[in-house]
């Protein structure tokens, strides 16, 4: 009886054993694991569009031998500059900086007082040359711009998000038709950064018909990283 139950014991260990390590077993689990081919291509887009509206400072910087006569004088100057870029038409117009320091001569010596101010204001680019005039015939002597901008940056940069979509689907179709595959669809996409190049109006020297300043063209870029799947 000793030998009979050694025996099944044996014989039941020996199937147990086999059951866990039949290929079977392991067929069933690597069925689990599936994969999708899969294309990632990145896509660009941009707009061009000429900016409406321009923003420059003016400033005034006044010496005098003591503090409150540099404030005083640059406080009077200042006043008639600020109404007078008023009187030509700014917008938004509102005080950058305000600032008084001890000028020193060339040993070190103390040589009176510096007080200066600063405003920025808005207007048409059309308008930018004729407030400058203004501002500076009102006697600001530190003019700063203009830095230009265009209506609707955000309607102007889903315009080239768009572009950018555009974009990659092209790359993608291009290199999956090489490589003898059909495009599918779009598995993911992630935006990439988008960027509004500033540009600045040359300096240019006043002409008896008003300060130039040309509007140029901006570019409103954005960019895409998009998959696609493949059949």
């Amino acid at each position: 009886m000793k030998r009979i139950a050694l025996a099944a014991t044996l014989l039941l260990a020996a199937a147990a054993v086999a059951g866990v390590a039949r290929p079977e077993g392991a067929h069933a689990v690597d069925g689990q694991t599936t994969s999708t081919d899969s294309i990632t291509v990145a896509g660009n887009g941009s707009v061009s569009a000429t900016p409406t509206s321009a923003v420059l400072s003016f400033g005034v910087d006044s010496r005098a031998q003591t503090a409150k006569a540099a404030l005083a004088a640059n406080a009077r100057d200042m006043r008639a500059v600020i109404a007078a870029v008023k009187g030509a038409g700014a917008r938004d117009v509102g005080t950058l900086a305000v600032s008084l320091s001890q000028v020193l001569g060339p040993n070190g010596e103390q040589n009176g007082f510096a007080a200066s101010n600063a405003v920025t204001a808005t207007t048409d680019v059309g308008r930018a040359g004729s407030l400058i005039d203004a501002a500076v015939d009102a006697g600001a002597n530190q003019v700063n711009g203009p830095g230009m901008s265009v209506a609707d940056q955000g309607a102007l940069y889903r315009k080239a998000l768009k572009a950018a979509m555009d974009d990659a689907r092209l790359s993608a179709e291009t290199l999956a038709a090489a490589a003898g595959r059909s495009l599918g669809k779009v598995t993911s996409a992630t935006e990439g950064g988008g960027a509004t190049p500033m540009p600045f109006a040359e300096k240019a020297a006043a002409m008896d018909s008003g300060t130039p300043v040309e509007a140029g063209t901006q570019e409103v870029t954005a960019s895409v990283t998009v998959t696609y799947s493949l059949s």
